[in-house]
This record gives C-alpha cells, sequence and structure tokens, in this order.
C-alpha cells in the first residue's frame, strides 16, 4: 500500500486554499446582494399595499359602491324572502286542496304579498313565519278533531274481493281505510300515462276518472309522485314526474333518470307480483304487465319497512294512497288521517305482506264504481285493474 506524501498534500492546500476562499467570498457575496435586494423589492412591495388598501378604501365609501352593496343586499333579501314565500305559498296550495275553509289563512297571505310590493322584507317575513305556524295548527287542529264514523265496520281482515270501508285497529289507535281487493288470477294491473314518452314541463296530465274509462277498469287509484303546475317550486317541469315506470303500451319512462334509481318499485306480472328495494334491481323486460316506481317502500315480506323519516311532508296527519299484495291478491286504497309510518303500521295490522306509498294529498283518488275518495287533481299516471 502506497503511503500519503504529507509534505506533498501541505505544498497542494497551500496553492489551492486561496481559490476556496475567494470562491466561498464570491458566494456569500452574492447571497448578500441578493438578501439586500429582496428586502429592497419587500418594502415596495409593502408600500404598494398600503397604496392599494387607501385605494381601496376610497373606492369603498364612493357612492356607487355604497350603492351597490345596497343593491346586493336588497337582491339577498328578496331572494330569501321569495323562497321562504314560495313555500309557504304550497304549504297552503296544500291546505287547501284538503280543506276548503281557509278564509283568514288567504288574507293574511294577501297581506303578506302587499308588504313584499312595498320592499318592506322584515315584516314580510315575520309573517311568513306566522302564517307556516298558523298552517300547521290548523292541521293539528282537523287531525285531532277527526272521526270514524260509527256506522264503519271495525275488523283488521280487507275484503275478499270489491270495495271496503273499514275501520282498522293497530298499536297507535285506530285507522279508517278505505281498500279494494282483487284476485290476479282473474285480473290485470296496469299503468296509464297522459303523455307515452318522457315529458320534462308542461305535462298533460288527466283526472283517474278517465284513466278508467278509457281503459273499462273496474278499479283505479293516483300513481307516482310528481310536480303540480300550481306549485312555485315546479314552475320548470310542471306536472312531471321522476321514477320508472312502464306503461300499458309497454313503453318506459324516465328509463334514463339514474338519480331515482335507488327508488323501490312494483312489479305485476301473470298473477303475481315483485316489490323491489331499489329500481335499479329490475331491468327493462316489456313482457310483464306493469312496473311502477315510487317511495316509500312500506312492507315487504310481512316486514314493516318504513317507521318514519325526515320529511315534513310524510310525517304530518293525511290521506295515504298505497297498493299491497298478499299472495295472489293485489289491493289498492287510502289509509284516511295518518303518518305514512302509520300507514306502513296499519296495511301490516291488515295482514298485507308487500306494500308500497303513492302520492297523497291534493292527488288522493280511488275509484271504484265512481270516486270513493277524491277525485283529486287531475295527475300524469293511474293504477288501475282491469279484467283478463
Amino acid at each position: 500500500m502506497k503511503k500519503i506524501n504529507y509534505p506533498q498534500v501541505k505544498k497542494i492546500l497551500f496553492y489551492i486554499a486561496p481559490f476556496f476562499i475567494i470562491s466561498a467570498a464570491s458566494v456569500f457575496f452574492i447571497f448578500y446582494q441578493q438578501t439586500k435586494t429582496l428586502k429592497n423589492e419587500k418594502v415596495g412591495l409593502e408600500q404598494k399595499l398600503v397604496l392599494i388598501s387607501e385605494e381601496l378604501n376610497i373606492l369603498k365609501n364612493q357612492d356607487q359602491y355604497l350603492k351597490n352593496k345596497e343593491l346586493e343586499e336588497e337582491i339577498k333579501n328578496i331572494q330569501k324572502v321569495y323562497n321562504q314565500a314560495a313555500q309557504t305559498y304550497e304549504k297552503l296550495l296544500s291546505f287547501k286542496e284538503t280543506y276548503q275553509k281557509t278564509e283568514k289563512l288567504d288574507e293574511l297571505f294577501a297581506e303578506i304579498l302587499n308588504l313584499l310590493s312595498q320592499k318592506n322584507y322584515a315584516s314580510a317575513e315575520a309573517k311568513l313565519s306566522d302564517l307556516a305556524n298558523k298552517i300547521e295548527n290548523e292541521r293539528e287542529k282537523i287531525a285531532t278533531s277527526f272521526k270514524i264514523p260509527p256506522k264503519v265496520s271495525e275488523t283488521n281482515n280487507p275484503p275478499q274481493e270489491g270495495y271496503q270501508r273499514q275501520k282498522v285497529k293497530t298499536e297507535m289507535g285506530d285507522f279508517m281505510v278505505d281498500i279494494i281487493s282483487a284476485d290476479l288470477n282473474s285480473t290485470r294491473v296496469i299503468v296509464d300515462t297522459a303523455s307515452d314518452s318522457d315529458c320534462a314541463n308542461d305535462c298533460p296530465v288527466l283526472p283517474l276518472a278517465d284513466y278508467v274509462l278509457r281503459n273499462n277498469a273496474f278499479a283505479g287509484i293516483n300513481g307516482s309522485y310528481f310536480c303540480p303546475a300550481t306549485y312555485p317550486s315546479c314552475s320548470n317541469k310542471k306536472n312531471a314526474f321522476d321514477t320508472l315506470l312502464m306503461n300499458k303500451n309497454k313503453k318506459y319512462i324516465n328509463s334514463e333518470n339514474n338519480i331515482y334509481s335507488t327508488v323501490p318499485a312494483v312489479i305485476f306480472y301473470g298473477n303475481t307480483a315483485r316489490f323491489v328495494s331499489q329500481s335499479l334491481e329490475w331491468g327493462r323486460d316489456t313482457s310483464v304487465d306493469a312496473v311502477l316506481a315510487n317511495h316509500p317502500l312500506l312492507l315487504l315480506n310481512s316486514q314493516i319497512k318504513f317507521t318514519g323519516g325526515d320529511d315534513p311532508k310524510q310525517g304530518s296527519k293525511g290521506n295515504r294512497s298505497f297498493i299491497g299484495t298478499k299472495g295472489n291478491t293485489v289491493y289498492i286504497g287510502v289509509v284516511h288521517n295518518a303518518t305514512v309510518a302509520e300507514s306502513a303500521l296499519t296495511l301490516h295490522a291488515l295482514g298485507l305482506e308487500n306494500a308500497l306509498n303513492l302520492d297523497d294529498g291534493g292527488s288522493t283518488a280511488l275509484w271504484f264504481g265512481g270516486y270513493k275518495v277524491g277525485p283529486g287533481r287531475n295527475i300524469p299516471n293511474a293504477v288501475l285493474f282491469v279484467k283478463k
């Protein structure tokens, strides 16, 4: 192994050390100059920011800016109060569809419109809250005062065939039910629609009686939820519905609407029916008689599937339309003065195995040789019983 010649290394270091010192000094000098430049730029930037801030303050104090801020605030108030007014108006419309004595509520809403015309948004907002409370209080009073007529017979057995009005006992009280039963061996269930294709706005509608008569049906009920033309929130989708349906002409409607593919559905074919928790479980078979999606699913395989939810409409008392089955028997009907959860409980007490909630409120209509409930508003689709 070669030995290191230390004298020679010292000699080399003696010659190259000055170069390292000079290089280091150069790097330090460059770094110092850059730091000094950055400091100067920082000071200049801070001065510019101060000037911009002063100019912004001057701008904010100018009349045009203040006017724009006032206009922006006014627009916010208009949007806020308009939304509240539209929602309250829909509540009032819904209430009027079932109960006719609404003169005092109508007068209060007229006062609100007058306040809005005067741009008195604070007072209008307060009166809108008051009106909404009054509507709910009236609903509760009517629901509490509802009495099942003494002549209505008490039984937890639905009719074997045909129509019956009955009182059904449940663990949550007694409920009046209008119900129609039919044997699927001799009855075909179909869905008829006013439009034979998808419709997004200004959709055609018909009264339930027209659907019944044009199909020579012996019974019928309103179908799926839709957006009534009279509701402000439905201005761009008047009388449209979003859920899956196959009508009597084997036309699938809303087939591409995947947003609503998780909605439950019922399928009728031959002498049987199939209920699915999500309509995405069903394909597009046209050999069946009818397909109808709606929500919520009330019963499945004799088990209660709906016990309540976040929707206040479903939690309020009203007339609840349904379609259900037990074995080869199909049922349509209305549970009166009930929440949707109470409707499920009542149908379970009646012994139904499967049941699906249908549209209700002002759409509620039931036909058997004439209207047993309704007629309700005109509707875009209906469920019908026809003889095979």
